[in-house]
């Protein structure tokens, strides 16, 4: 239980980090935004993908240091919505589904980023801080396994996400 609200405060703290950065007013950091195309809010969501990519990828290294090779990439997403979903987030996800043609969704109905967050439409705007890391941790232990791919999230209505995973098959 400790370990949980830790996890959940570490997470609330790298999102203030991210978000708040803009707001210390560095001069690299406007200087960053204001020369490229992006927002600072786009900005931001980057960089805690990022963080969770790179989480991610370092994670599931050590998850799968005693499980043999996934034989297809169907049995590594069906991995990473059961162990690696459960090592992170005490729990499962409640749906994949797939087309079978590179895209799957992954379905939380009760999201534990999400959990906190009053339910109304206008808490939907600030849904994307708290499932950017999530993007980013399962793109990066997918990138591990040797599937480069996209990760978005849906979020309708809170605690609802669905995370869209479209592999890139190049």
């Amino acid at each position: 239980m400790s370990e949980e609200i830790l996890f959940d405060f570490l997470h609330a703290e790298i999102v203030n980090y991210c978000l708040g950065s803009n707001k210390v007013g560095s001069k690299e950091y406007r200087k960053l935004a204001t020369t490229s195309d992006c927002t600072f809010q786009e900005h931001d969501l980057a960089t805690l993908e990022y963080i969770g990519f790179t989480t991610g990828y370092r994670l599931i290294e050590r998850l799968t240091r005693e499980v043999s090779r996934f034989k297809d990439e169907l049995e590594t997403m069906k991995f990473i919505c059961t162990d690696f979903w459960t090592l992170i987030y005490k729990k499962q996800v409640d749906n994949l589904r797939t087309n079978n043609h590179g895209m799957y969704v992954v379905q939380d109905k009760a999201f534990r980023f999400l959990t906190r967050i009053s339910p109304g439409t206008k808490q939907l705007e600030h849904a994307p801080k708290f499932v950017a890391f999530t993007c980013g941790l399962v793109r990066g232990a997918l990138s591990n396994l040797g599937i480069n791919s996209t990760v978005t999230a849906e979020v309708q209505s809170i605690p609802a996400c669905k995370f869209h995973i479209e592999v890139n098959r190049n």
